[in-house]
């Protein structure tokens, strides 16, 4: 497949909103929640206000131009954290790829580059928050994150870069 990564503009907030509902994980057979789920704080920390001093996105296109997935990291302190926080000085990964092309290396991919990305801007390391029954997971591991802690149902994971 062939897919372009680029760096995200003030034009992809809205699909940076699309994705992050496409975060949210629903296992098999579970029914969706409600867009309007994203109005939570804890949910819409991850995207609301973007732009901000350490925002930084990637956005998959495929060959048609469309977009079929994003990645971003995002810093967030003790007064507006959200699932998979650590500290300020560690900004959180969030990740979706629209659910027809799952499973052929988009993520991969795309979490190679914001590592670097992470790296290049001083970086010292990445956090997540997963469902242990997410696929993704294995994804996750593979980049050697580490579970840190459990947040509710989810994980928090880290991986040093």
């Amino acid at each position: 497949m062939n897919i372009k990564i680029r760096q995200a503009t003030k034009k992809d907030i809205t699909f940076l909103w699309d994705m992050l509902y496409e975060a949210i994980y629903v296992g098999e057979g579970e029914v969706r929640p409600p867009r309007s789920i994203l109005d939570k704080p804890e949910l819409a920390h991850s995207v609301e206000n973007w732009g901000r001093h350490g925002d930084h996105a990637l956005i998959a296109i495929d060959s048609d131009d469309n977009k079929v997935g994003a990645i971003w990291i995002r810093l967030f302190s003790e007064q507006n954290k959200t699932y998979g926080y650590v500290n300020e000085n560690i900004p959180i990964l969030s990740m979706a790829i629209l659910p027809k092309y799952r499973g052929k290396g988009i993520g991969t991919r795309l979490i190679q580059e914001i590592c670097t990305l992470a790296k290049i801007n001083g970086y010292k390391a990445v956090s997540l928050s997963v469902d242990p029954a997410n696929p993704a997971l294995r994804l996750y591991e593979r980049f050697n994150f580490k579970k840190i802690g459990v947040d509710g149902t989810s994980w928090d994971m880290k991986a040093n870069l």
